[in-house]
Protein backbone atom coordinates (compact mmCIF):
# COMPACT_ATOMS: atom_id res chain seq x y z
CA UNK A 1 0.00 0.00 0.00
CA UNK A 2 1.54 3.76 -1.10
CA UNK A 3 1.18 6.46 1.05
CA UNK A 4 2.73 9.30 2.87
CA UNK A 5 3.55 9.05 5.97
CA UNK A 6 1.09 10.24 8.92
CA UNK A 7 0.71 14.06 9.24
CA UNK A 8 2.25 15.22 5.27
CA UNK A 9 -0.96 14.96 3.34
CA UNK A 10 -0.79 18.89 1.90
CA UNK A 11 -4.16 18.65 0.44
CA UNK A 12 -7.52 17.05 1.48
CA UNK A 13 -7.77 14.50 -0.92
CA UNK A 14 -7.16 11.15 -0.92
CA UNK A 15 -7.32 8.11 -3.61
CA UNK A 16 -7.32 4.52 -3.38
CA UNK A 17 -6.66 1.77 -6.27
CA UNK A 18 -8.24 -1.60 -4.96
CA UNK A 19 -8.10 -3.73 -7.77
CA UNK A 20 -4.03 -2.72 -9.12
CA UNK A 21 -2.29 -5.32 -7.43
CA UNK A 22 -0.97 -8.94 -8.68
CA UNK A 23 1.08 -10.67 -6.08
CA UNK A 24 -0.67 -14.00 -5.58
CA UNK A 25 -0.74 -14.70 -1.53
CA UNK A 26 0.41 -18.11 -0.72
CA UNK A 27 -2.78 -19.49 0.31
CA UNK A 28 -5.04 -18.39 -2.71
CA UNK A 29 -5.25 -22.15 -4.20
CA UNK A 30 -6.56 -21.65 -7.48
CA UNK A 31 -6.15 -23.69 -9.95
CA UNK A 32 -5.80 -21.37 -12.93
CA UNK A 33 -2.32 -19.81 -13.91
CA UNK A 34 -1.25 -17.08 -12.45
CA UNK A 35 -1.88 -14.84 -15.74
CA UNK A 36 -5.38 -15.87 -15.86
CA UNK A 37 -5.45 -14.52 -12.15
CA UNK A 38 -4.86 -11.11 -13.58
CA UNK A 39 -8.33 -11.20 -14.88
CA UNK A 40 -10.43 -7.55 -13.80
CA UNK A 41 -6.83 -6.25 -12.49
CA UNK A 42 -7.02 -2.70 -13.01
CA UNK A 43 -3.24 -2.77 -14.83
CA UNK A 44 -1.18 -0.13 -14.00
CA UNK A 45 -3.75 2.18 -12.31
CA UNK A 46 -1.63 2.57 -9.19
CA UNK A 47 1.59 3.65 -11.29
CA UNK A 48 -0.41 6.48 -12.91
CA UNK A 49 -1.80 8.03 -10.26
CA UNK A 50 1.78 7.43 -8.09
CA UNK A 51 2.97 11.25 -8.35
CA UNK A 52 0.20 12.34 -6.52
CA UNK A 53 2.68 11.55 -3.31
CA UNK A 54 4.75 14.20 -4.37
CA UNK A 55 1.83 16.71 -4.03
CA UNK A 56 1.09 15.69 -0.28
CA UNK A 57 -1.68 13.51 -1.84
CA UNK A 58 -1.89 10.11 -0.40
CA UNK A 59 -2.70 7.10 -2.38
CA UNK A 60 -3.85 3.47 -0.86
CA UNK A 61 -3.01 0.57 -3.17
CA UNK A 62 -3.95 -3.26 -3.50
CA UNK A 63 -1.10 -5.31 -3.82
CA UNK A 64 -3.47 -8.68 -3.71
CA UNK A 65 -5.24 -9.56 -6.84
CA UNK A 66 -9.02 -8.78 -7.21
CA UNK A 67 -9.36 -12.40 -8.00
CA UNK A 68 -8.17 -13.47 -4.49
CA UNK A 69 -10.25 -10.52 -2.64
CA UNK A 70 -12.66 -7.73 -3.79
CA UNK A 71 -11.91 -4.61 -1.07
CA UNK A 72 -14.56 -2.97 -3.43
CA UNK A 73 -17.34 -5.46 -1.97
CA UNK A 74 -18.77 -5.48 1.49
CA UNK A 75 -17.24 -8.34 3.62
CA UNK A 76 -21.00 -9.79 3.99
CA UNK A 77 -21.20 -9.83 0.13
CA UNK A 78 -20.56 -13.39 -0.02
CA UNK A 79 -21.13 -16.15 -2.94
CA UNK A 80 -22.62 -19.36 -1.47
CA UNK A 81 -21.80 -21.69 -4.55
CA UNK A 82 -18.13 -20.73 -3.90
CA UNK A 83 -18.17 -22.01 0.27
CA UNK A 84 -18.36 -25.32 1.18
CA UNK A 85 -20.74 -24.69 4.06
CA UNK A 86 -23.14 -22.23 4.88
CA UNK A 87 -21.56 -18.25 5.66
CA UNK A 88 -22.12 -18.27 9.77
CA UNK A 89 -22.91 -14.22 10.08
CA UNK A 90 -24.44 -11.97 8.33
CA UNK A 91 -24.81 -11.57 4.20
CA UNK A 92 -25.06 -8.19 2.27
CA UNK A 93 -25.96 -9.74 -0.89
CA UNK A 94 -25.15 -7.46 -3.89
CA UNK A 95 -26.12 -9.75 -6.99
CA UNK A 96 -22.51 -10.36 -8.05
CA UNK A 97 -22.25 -13.67 -6.62
CA UNK A 98 -24.85 -14.43 -9.98
CA UNK A 99 -21.83 -14.17 -12.42
CA UNK A 100 -19.03 -15.58 -9.87
CA UNK A 101 -17.87 -12.25 -8.56
CA UNK A 102 -18.70 -11.18 -4.92
CA UNK A 103 -16.15 -10.86 -2.35
CA UNK A 104 -14.23 -14.13 -3.01
CA UNK A 105 -14.42 -14.37 -7.01
CA UNK A 106 -15.50 -17.79 -7.99
CA UNK A 107 -14.81 -17.61 -11.89
CA UNK A 108 -13.29 -15.37 -14.52
CA UNK A 109 -15.22 -13.52 -16.90
CA UNK A 110 -14.66 -16.17 -19.51
CA UNK A 111 -16.81 -18.48 -16.90
CA UNK A 112 -13.60 -20.74 -15.84
CA UNK A 113 -13.92 -21.90 -12.37
CA UNK A 114 -10.82 -20.30 -10.35
CA UNK A 115 -11.10 -23.18 -7.60
CA UNK A 116 -11.40 -26.84 -8.09
CA UNK A 117 -13.80 -27.14 -4.53
CA UNK A 118 -15.27 -24.68 -2.55
CA UNK A 119 -13.57 -23.09 0.08
CA UNK A 120 -13.72 -23.58 4.02
CA UNK A 121 -15.62 -20.78 5.72
CA UNK A 122 -12.47 -20.29 7.75
CA UNK A 123 -10.33 -19.78 4.39
CA UNK A 124 -12.47 -16.97 3.59
CA UNK A 125 -12.60 -15.50 7.37
CA UNK A 126 -8.52 -15.09 6.97
CA UNK A 127 -8.87 -13.50 3.85
CA UNK A 128 -11.39 -10.83 5.39
CA UNK A 129 -9.33 -10.12 8.73
CA UNK A 130 -5.54 -9.92 6.60
CA UNK A 131 -6.70 -8.26 3.48
CA UNK A 132 -10.29 -6.74 3.59
CA UNK A 133 -10.33 -4.97 7.19
CA UNK A 134 -6.94 -3.69 6.96
CA UNK A 135 -7.32 -1.88 3.56
CA UNK A 136 -10.57 -0.40 4.92
CA UNK A 137 -9.21 0.71 7.96
CA UNK A 138 -6.33 1.77 6.22
CA UNK A 139 -8.79 4.13 3.75
CA UNK A 140 -10.78 5.34 6.73
CA UNK A 141 -7.93 6.54 8.73
CA UNK A 142 -6.73 8.17 5.37
CA UNK A 143 -9.88 10.07 4.79
CA UNK A 144 -10.44 11.10 8.73
CA UNK A 145 -7.04 12.21 8.74
CA UNK A 146 -7.86 14.47 6.37
CA UNK A 147 -11.13 15.32 6.96
CA UNK A 148 -10.02 16.28 10.83
CA UNK A 149 -6.75 18.59 9.09
CA UNK A 150 -9.26 20.64 6.56
CA UNK A 151 -12.60 19.79 7.51
CA UNK A 152 -13.29 18.33 4.26
CA UNK A 153 -11.98 15.51 2.11
CA UNK A 154 -12.14 15.03 -1.95
CA UNK A 155 -11.69 10.91 -2.32
CA UNK A 156 -11.27 9.88 -5.85
CA UNK A 157 -11.43 5.67 -6.10
CA UNK A 158 -9.19 4.49 -9.42
CA UNK A 159 -9.99 1.95 -11.37
CA UNK A 160 -9.75 1.23 -15.04
CA UNK A 161 -11.95 -0.63 -17.74
CA UNK A 162 -11.43 -2.53 -20.64
CA UNK A 163 -11.98 -0.77 -24.11
CA UNK A 164 -15.51 -3.12 -24.54
CA UNK A 165 -18.23 -4.38 -22.59
CA UNK A 166 -17.26 -8.42 -21.85
CA UNK A 167 -19.86 -11.42 -21.48
CA UNK A 168 -20.98 -10.30 -18.04
CA UNK A 169 -21.00 -6.48 -18.73
CA UNK A 170 -24.19 -4.73 -17.49
CA UNK A 171 -24.35 -2.92 -20.55
CA UNK A 172 -23.93 -5.78 -23.03
CA UNK A 173 -20.90 -8.02 -24.63
CA UNK A 174 -19.26 -5.75 -27.17
CA UNK A 175 -20.45 -2.23 -26.47
CA UNK A 176 -17.36 0.29 -26.88
CA UNK A 177 -16.82 2.72 -23.44
CA UNK A 178 -16.51 6.20 -23.29
CA UNK A 179 -13.01 7.16 -22.00
CA UNK A 180 -13.91 8.00 -18.96
CA UNK A 181 -16.53 6.92 -16.54
CA UNK A 182 -17.29 8.64 -13.27
CA UNK A 183 -19.74 7.04 -10.64
CA UNK A 184 -21.47 8.85 -7.68
CA UNK A 185 -24.10 6.44 -7.08
CA UNK A 186 -26.45 8.95 -8.61
CA UNK A 187 -25.00 11.86 -6.60
CA UNK A 188 -25.25 10.93 -3.32
CA UNK A 189 -21.89 10.26 -2.89
CA UNK A 190 -20.47 13.72 -3.28
CA UNK A 191 -21.41 17.12 -3.87
CA UNK A 192 -22.23 17.79 -7.54
CA UNK A 193 -20.08 20.09 -7.74
CA UNK A 194 -16.96 17.54 -7.69
CA UNK A 195 -18.69 15.51 -10.36
CA UNK A 196 -18.91 18.41 -12.68
CA UNK A 197 -15.38 19.32 -12.06
CA UNK A 198 -13.97 16.08 -12.62
CA UNK A 199 -15.96 16.17 -16.08
CA UNK A 200 -14.81 19.32 -17.28
CA UNK A 201 -11.14 18.55 -16.93
CA UNK A 202 -11.29 15.27 -18.28
CA UNK A 203 -12.96 16.46 -21.29
CA UNK A 204 -11.05 19.38 -21.56
CA UNK A 205 -8.26 17.03 -22.32
CA UNK A 206 -10.37 15.99 -25.27
CA UNK A 207 -11.78 12.64 -23.86
CA UNK A 208 -14.95 11.17 -23.74
CA UNK A 209 -16.82 11.60 -20.21
CA UNK A 210 -19.87 9.70 -19.23
CA UNK A 211 -21.18 10.20 -15.51
CA UNK A 212 -22.64 6.73 -13.96
CA UNK A 213 -23.18 4.81 -17.23
CA UNK A 214 -22.50 1.77 -16.84
CA UNK A 215 -20.70 2.27 -13.65
CA UNK A 216 -22.01 3.96 -10.60
CA UNK A 217 -19.40 3.45 -7.72
CA UNK A 218 -19.57 0.76 -5.42
CA UNK A 219 -18.72 -0.36 -1.52
CA UNK A 220 -15.42 1.99 -1.34
CA UNK A 221 -17.61 5.26 -2.60
CA UNK A 222 -20.67 4.27 -1.10
CA UNK A 223 -19.01 3.28 2.82
CA UNK A 224 -17.02 5.99 3.15
CA UNK A 225 -19.47 8.92 1.93
CA UNK A 226 -21.25 11.64 3.72
CA UNK A 227 -21.42 15.23 1.42
CA UNK A 228 -23.44 16.57 4.35
CA UNK A 229 -20.29 16.18 6.26
CA UNK A 230 -17.78 17.04 4.20
CA UNK A 231 -16.84 13.40 3.06
CA UNK A 232 -17.10 13.42 -1.10
CA UNK A 233 -16.15 10.33 -2.74
CA UNK A 234 -16.13 9.92 -6.13
CA UNK A 235 -15.54 6.54 -8.47
CA UNK A 236 -13.01 7.62 -11.47
CA UNK A 237 -12.40 4.74 -14.52
CA UNK A 238 -9.95 5.13 -17.22
CA UNK A 239 -10.47 3.03 -20.32
CA UNK A 240 -7.57 1.18 -20.71
CA UNK A 241 -7.15 2.16 -24.32
CA UNK A 242 -5.69 5.49 -23.18
CA UNK A 243 -2.75 3.86 -21.12
CA UNK A 244 -1.82 0.31 -22.26
CA UNK A 245 -1.92 -2.22 -24.50
CA UNK A 246 -5.09 -5.11 -23.33
CA UNK A 247 -3.26 -7.87 -24.65
CA UNK A 248 0.12 -7.27 -23.47
CA UNK A 249 -0.44 -5.87 -20.72
CA UNK A 250 2.22 -2.97 -21.84
CA UNK A 251 1.86 0.89 -21.16
CA UNK A 252 2.02 2.56 -24.20
CA UNK A 253 3.48 6.10 -25.15
CA UNK A 254 0.64 7.84 -24.01
CA UNK A 255 1.04 6.58 -20.70
CA UNK A 256 3.16 9.53 -19.50
CA UNK A 257 1.16 12.17 -21.28
CA UNK A 258 -2.16 10.84 -19.19
CA UNK A 259 -0.67 11.05 -15.86
CA UNK A 260 0.44 14.29 -16.34
CA UNK A 261 -3.19 15.14 -16.79
CA UNK A 262 -4.00 13.25 -13.99
CA UNK A 263 -2.02 14.99 -11.88
CA UNK A 264 -3.48 18.50 -13.41
CA UNK A 265 -6.93 16.94 -12.71
CA UNK A 266 -5.66 16.82 -8.84
CA UNK A 267 -4.02 20.23 -8.79
CA UNK A 268 -7.69 21.55 -9.99
CA UNK A 269 -10.00 19.64 -7.06
CA UNK A 270 -7.33 21.71 -4.77
CA UNK A 271 -8.05 24.82 -6.72
CA UNK A 272 -11.71 24.62 -6.77
CA UNK A 273 -12.29 23.20 -3.40
CA UNK A 274 -9.59 24.17 -1.05
CA UNK A 275 -7.01 26.79 -2.15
Amino acid sequence: MHRPPPGVALRPVVLDSPHSGHRMPPDFGAVLPEAALRDGEDCHIDALYRPAAERGVPLLAAMFPRTYLDPNRHAADHDPAVLAEPWPGEVVASGKAAIGKALVWRTLDDGRPIYAAPLPVAAVQHRITHYHRPYHATLRALMDEAHARFGVVHHINCHSMNAVGGASAQEGAGVPRADIVLGDRDGSTCHPAFTALVREVMQGFGYSVKVNDPFKGVELVRAYADPARGRHCLQLEINKRLYMDEGTLQKTANFAVLQGQLMQLLDAVHAAFHA
